[in-house]
């Protein structure tokens, strides 16, 4: 299960005795207990008759976007309560779920050219109200789950769109090859998955990179928490420190990388070091981060050169290979990874 919500956390929170906090702490229980426990379709382009009476195809294809409602059980898929081209609901869950599924596609259609997860245009399927109290949004490997919070800590997981954007990204990873999700390739997994999250939020409201937020999970947290998302990818272990969840662990270099069994051996912790060195070559080259940047990681991902157990400095090559090949050996944006790389102790600065 690729889950946005780290299991540390939802274990710091399920460990608080603050009766002010009490409902949140047993959603927490019950979240983590529950996380123990594809139909291609043809691309769909606009018709139109032209002055001659001809029929054109006009534009790219549109999202195929499937809402289902999971009536706070834990089964799923959950009642289909929005098809693509439904009118909205008015349940802000289904009609969020539905319009950053809707966006997230246009990134990766308008930037690097592909329909959907399956690169042609299969159902985005996605299911609300899952659970009771549920404290994260996780991709299960055939759709994107969205839990409604427990209302103390966490609101509704569809409130952020890099959310919505981050699990979608998990199925692109996985439809691109994978990254077994443990250790090294399992924090790369996060990671890429954080990138696009944060690219999809900076494409639909063109931002500039020295303009973005860079943060993940911005609006989950309830006016409560002292923090301002789960992560950030300019500056980790700045997210959040509050006194019930502990502050963001996250490192932003390889001499700070936590070496743990838990969490799949970190892959929620270290996933900022690349998150932090993507951020540096984004800012090194400016602009829109997802025209050279997010360019060169989705090649990367989706060129067939990586292993699913591929390593940060593996992934790092990956990426340099790639810039050379697209920009050139002296090109500024060969520059900018490798010193975005070895800014963050991934590879040597030579």
């Amino acid at each position: 299960m690729n889950a946005i919500v780290p299991p540390y956390l939802l274990a710091r929170l399920a460990a608080t005795e603050a009766p002010h906090l009490a409902r949140a702490a047993q959603a927490a229980r019950a979240t983590l207990g529950a996380q123990r426990g594809y139909h291609p379709d043809l691309t769909r382009l606009r018709l139109s008759i032209d002055e001659n009476g001809s029929l054109v195809a006009e534009g790219g294809p549109s999202p195929d976007r499937a809402i289902s409602d999971a009536q706070h059980q834990e089964t799923l898929p959950g009642v289909l309560v929005r098809a693509e081209g439904d009118d909205p609901t008015g349940d802000d869950d289904t009609d969020e779920a539905y319009d950053g599924l809707g966006v997230t596609f246009d990134l990766f259609w308008d930037a690097f050219g592909r329909a959907g997860i399956d690169a042609v245009g299969g159902t985005l399927a996605a299911t609300v109200h899952y659970g009771v109290d549920f404290d994260n949004a996780f991709w299960n490997g055939e759709r994107m789950v969205f839990g409604d919070g427990d209302g103390e800590v966490f609101t509704g997981f569809t409130d952020s769109l890099t959310v919505i954007a981050h699990e979608l990204t998990h199925g692109v990873i996985e439809y691109s090859g994978g990254l077994v999700y443990e250790g090294q390739s399992g924090a790369l997994n996060e990671s890429v998955a954080d990138v696009f999250g944060a690219l999809a939020e900076q494409h639909h409201l063109r931002q500039r990179a020295d303009e973005a937020s860079w943060l993940i999970g911005a609006g989950i947290f309830t006016d409560a928490v002292q923090g301002r998302a789960l992560r950030s990818l300019a500056a980790p272990g700045t997210a959040y420190d509050d006194d019930v969840l502990g502050r963001d662990p996250q490192p932003g270099h390889m001499r700070d990388y936590v070496e743990t069994t838990d969490d799949n051996g970190g892959v929620h912790i270290n996933s900022g070091i690349p998150n932090r060195a993507f951020h540096l070559v984004a800012t090194a080259l400016g602009g829109f981060a997802w025209e050279r940047a997010g360019r060169i990681w989705y090649l990367t991902l989706t060129g067939g050169s990586l292993s699913p157990t591929t390593d940060f400095a593996a992934f790092a090559r990956a990426t340099l290979a790639v810039a050379v090949a697209e920009y050139g050996e002296d090109s500024e944006e060969v520059a900018a990874v490798r010193a975005g790389w070895s800014g963050v102790g991934v590879i040597d600065d030579a």
